[in-house]
């Protein structure tokens, strides 16, 4: 049962400090029971007597009164004691109370908890043009809590910009609308990146405080400083749970990127419950650990003032990222559900609606806001207006100083357009390269690129002299060389491939890659996912794609992965059997700014073919050799990827000499492009007269994806095992002998 008590009215019940933590203890000398969290003075206290042992249980919520008798009576909260800040937050929280009302979906919670820092950060601090949300020089806004995406929705709508209108509000998380459940980047300009797998967003705004801080290490001058912004965050109690939010927070404190600046809405509920079912640690500390400065509000529902000094004193070091901690009740102003996982994630409901309007003392009809908050919310569109164009006065200044270095800024940063010596570049490359391993092809293009395009930048999750990305004399990006190209994200895949959608995402022209195992894939996998999702076209390099990477063994040999991605939507997969393939890869990443490009690179040798074609392979799929006599279909078709594709034109040449068998040879770097061909130019590879029965795939990796193609495998459909990688290649099979066993059974020869 619930008991609403107020201290000082209740002879049973006495307050005491403990550790800085307001604490109810009863006069029986029961336990002490610790309060979640820190309470601002005059807060009132909620005890929950247990129904086993008489255990206890202490929360914050808003002000309410008990008296010595049987009954409850509620007190409106404060709320910030100005009427019309309150007015303006209260906004907020009612699109959000009513759009979630309305499609009987949503998270209410987060939304009216965290209204008054949100209110403070927009109205007072964030520099923004709502009717050019693609100013190159905004402060960035991230929700990394993406479930209370109301809050974002109601603000890009108070505050001027074209979308969300209130009809699109009202149409919140249904079939179309691009009010979606969480927010997406690709719906709706204002959001700059993609949220809801907790922590992401986070991770995220690390990637677009990188791009800030690389762009004004390349462009500023002590007189003109083009690239100058912030990137704020709004992370939860799920956010800071989540690894890959860790990973990436404590790269940012270690880079000292001291234009990163996070509010963590510490109101303790989760799904759950109560966090304390699972989490008590003192993440303040954790972050200070990490080298961020770390602030606190303790009553973030009411106190605007040590909100917004805390934010300047944020503002104030740019030598560290800053945490400002604020305490906050969830549901903020719902007389029954505040401060209790049933605010979380599910409507209020009419009645507590209802209920929630007398509370707060909310006027006005559902979607309906004070024509007041709005002219004053608006004003943001002259101000924004106003700040850009100072900008680009600012630009214009730059330009008669610096011309060369403008040609460039307006070339990549505003137009978007790639340096146009790429193609010439990846093609010298595979000409003069040789055979060897793909990654190492993979190494001398990067190194091709960064030659001749300014706007790369990327590295490797500490793997960087095994994928061989290092772009030698470029510099190790650091707290003292933001202007270095080459990342050390250190052992956290999540967070590489997070940061590197976030860097992406700043949609500044940077052509940003990341690297790891293709077995590690596993950990970025989550991120991968959102950064497809996102359009954000990263370039994923992966190396050691197969068994033959040997010794290491079956933990590090990945078998279901390649199959695994394909899967992925507005993925490319893309496995390079040589240089020109290899080239190819990279050049379909750098056409393809919305979709993630992976390759998957060899450890081993592998042979430089006389007939792969660059051309061929961006289109997925083509034939490298045919000897059927013109105008006849071959007797099978043997289908490649990369070093595979040795395997299968060594078995052609087997089957060609010794059972004068006419063979095709079909080297597919990438299904998903070949996919994406017409009909005609993919009957022109696979014609239809040599149906699936007739042809043979090879691929040291499962089989699974591949029966659309062929219905005959030389695969490996179990985990690997430790051993040398040509011994491997024997043991599962992956030899010419056996695609040629397999061809004839094929081909109905017999074996």
């Amino acid at each position: 049962m619930l008991a609403y008590l107020s201290a000082p009215s209740r002879p049973s019940v006495t307050l005491s400090e403990f550790s800085g933590r307001r604490v109810c203890q009863t006069k029986r000398n029961d336990s002490l029971l610790g309060a979640r969290g820190r309470f601002a003075p005059g807060t009132w206290e909620r005890v929950v007597l247990g129904r086993r042992g008489g255990s206890r249980t202490v929360s914050r919520l808003p002000q309410v009164r008990a008296t010595a008798t049987a009954g409850v009576s509620l007190v409106k909260p404060k709320q910030t004691g100005n009427a019309f800040a309150d007015l303006c937050i209260n906004s907020i929280r009612f699109l959000a109370v009513d759009a979630v009302e309305k499609a009987n979906s949503g998270h209410p919670g987060a939304p009216m908890g965290q209204a008054p820092l949100a209110f403070t950060l927009w109205d007072k601090y964030l520099r923004f043009n709502p009717k050019n949300p693609n100013w190159v020089n905004r402060d960035r806004f991230v929700l990394s809590s993406g479930h209370g995406s109301m809050l974002l929705y109601a603000l890009l709508h108070l505050y001027g910009y074209d979308r969300p209108t209130i009809e699109d509000i009202k149409q919140f998380r249904q079939l179309g609308a691009v009010t979606a459940g969480h927010p997406e980047n690709f719906l709706l300009p204002g959001v700059e990146v993609t949220t809801g797998p907790l922590g992401s967003g986070v991770a995220q705004a690390v990637g677009l405080a990188i791009a800030e801080a690389h762009l004004g290490a390349m462009f500023n001058t002590p007189q003109e400083k083009l690239i100058d912004h912030y990137t704020y965050f709004i992370m939860g109690d799920g956010c800071a749970q989540e690894g890959v939010a860790s990973e990436a927070s404590s790269l940012a404190g270690h880079l000292r990127l001291g234009k990163l600046i996070g509010f963590y809405d510490d109101n303790k509920i989760t799904i759950d419950g109560h966090t304390d079912l699972s989490f008590s640690e003192d993440v303040g500390a954790r972050y200070e650990a990490y080298g961020w400065q770390v602030l606190r509000v303790p009553n973030g529902n009411e106190d605007l003032g040590a909100i917004e000094q805390a934010i300047l004193t944020a503002k104030s070091d740019t030598t560290r990222p800053s945490l400002i901690i604020v305490s906050t009740i969830i549901g903020f102003g719902s007389p029954h559900k505040a401060d209790t996982h049933d605010v979380h994630g599910a409507a209020l409901g009419a009645d507590e609606v209802k209920a929630t309007r007398e509370n707060l003392g909310w006027k006005y009809a559902p979607f309906e806001v004070p024509e007041e908050v709005l002219k004053h919310c608006r004003r943001k569109i002259q101000e924004g207006a106003r700040l850009e164009q100072e900008w680009n006065e600012l630009l214009q200044r730059y330009k008669s100083k610096h011309p060369e270095q403008a040609a460039l800024f307006e070339r990549m940063v505003i137009r978007k357009e790639k340096s146009p010596g790429w193609e010439k570049a990846l093609k010298d490359c595979a000409a003069k390269t040789g055979s060897m391993a793909t990654r190492q092809v993979s190494g001398a293009m990067l190194n091709a690129l960064a030659a001749v395009m300014p706007e790369i930048i990327g590295g490797s999750a500490d793997l960087a002299p095994s994928n061989n990305t290092l772009l030698k004399g470029f510099g190790d990006f650091s707290r003292n060389n933001y202007k270095a190209k080459n990342m050390r994200f250190g052992v956290r895949e999540a967070a590489m491939t997070a940061i590197t959608a976030g860097i992406k995402l700043h949609n500044t022209g940077l052509f940003p890659y990341c690297a790891t195992f293709l077995i590690f894939t596993d950990y970025a996998r989550g991120m991968l996912r959102l950064a497809a999702l996102s359009e954000a076209g990263i370039t994923f390099i992966t190396t050691h794609d197969s068994v033959a990477l040997g010794e290491d063994g079956p933990t590090h040999q990945p078998i279901e992965h390649l199959a695994s991605l394909r899967a992925m939507p507005n993925v490319y997969t893309f496995r390079p059997c040589d240089a020109n393939e290899c080239a190819a890869g990279y050049a379909l990443s750098i056409r393809h700014d919305d979709k993630v490009v992976l390759l998957a690179l060899t450890r081993q040798k592998t042979n430089k073919l006389e007939t792969s074609s660059y051309d061929g392979a961006l289109r997925g799929a083509y034939v490298v050799s045919d000897n059927s006599p013109a105008g006849k279909h071959p007797d099978v078709i043997l289908i490649g990827t990369g070093s595979e594709v040795d395997v299968v034109v060594e078995a052609a040449d087997q089957l060609r000499t010794s059972d004068a068998l006419n063979v095709r040879v079909v080297s597919m770097p990438c299904m998903e492009l070949f996919e994406d061909q017409d009909a005609a130019y993919q009957e022109s590879v696979l014609p239809a007269a040599v149906p699936r029965s007739r042809r043979v795939v090879c691929e040291a990796a499962s089989s699974f994806g591949w029966s659309k193609y062929a219905d005959h495998f030389v695969c490996i459909d179990r985990f690997g095992a430790s051993g040398k990688g040509p011994d491997l290649m024997k043991y599962f099979g992956i030899t010419p002998s056996n695609v040629a066993k397999k061809a004839r059974e094929a081909a109905g020869k017999g074996v």
